[in-house]
């Protein structure tokens, strides 16, 4: 049977900011609206994809968000020499329609103020775009006495230049269109 242009899966890697991660990118989504990180194979239970990741023996993380899958892999090995297999390796997984994350039930959110769901916006439209793009992701955690708390996900958990991007660009931003903005700090995941 002829398979139909819109039937074939790709998958491409592409470089992060952080030499450790690789973002590999499909034509598929494979967590819309939604973003799953895990720090270890203890975190991975509900990921099957991440799972089978963790089972090889150089992954030290892996992070799932929209079309592409982060993976962290141990500074012992080269990316030349895992890329091929990785490619491999997610393209089977998506043709034969594995489950990527076991669906989580939803969490009420607590109420929110104004300056809260500006900071979000903020994040959503100026800081998740490029922090994708780097194979990671970004979430609100908190805003308590001038202090925005983030989480860092993805390759950008452990980038040698997440710190000055979190300082210099984030907090920036966030200063100058939220004054009641004090600094920004990251939680650790």
């Amino acid at each position: 049977m002829e398979k139909n242009i819109n039937d074939i899966v790709t998958v491409y890697a592409e470089a992060t900011p952080n030499p450790e991660s690789m973002k590999f990118v499909a034509n598929r989504m494979l967590l819309p609206n939604d973003s799953a990180d895990f720090r270890n194979k203890e975190l991975a239970e509900n990921s099957l994809l991440a799972k089978a990741l963790f089972e090889m023996n150089f992954v030290q993380g892996v992070f799932i968000m929209n079309n592409f899958v982060s993976v962290t892999k141990n500074a012992e090995y080269e990316w030349y020499d895992l890329i091929p297999d990785l490619r491999n390796f997610f393209t089977e997984w998506i043709e034969d329609g594995k489950e990527i994350v076991n669906p989580k039930t939803e969490l009420t959110e607590e109420e929110e103020t104004e300056i809260e769901r500006k900071i979000k916006q903020l994040l959503e439209d100026h800081v998740r775009p490029a922090v994708e793009m780097d194979g990671g992701a970004i979430d609100f955690k908190s805003f308590k006495d001038g202090i925005v708390t983030v989480q860092l996900k993805g390759s950008c958990s452990g980038c040698p230049s997440s710190t000055m991007t979190l300082k210099s660009g984030i907090e920036n931003l966030l200063k100058r269109m939220v004054p009641e903005v004090i600094s920004v700090e990251a939680e650790s995941v």
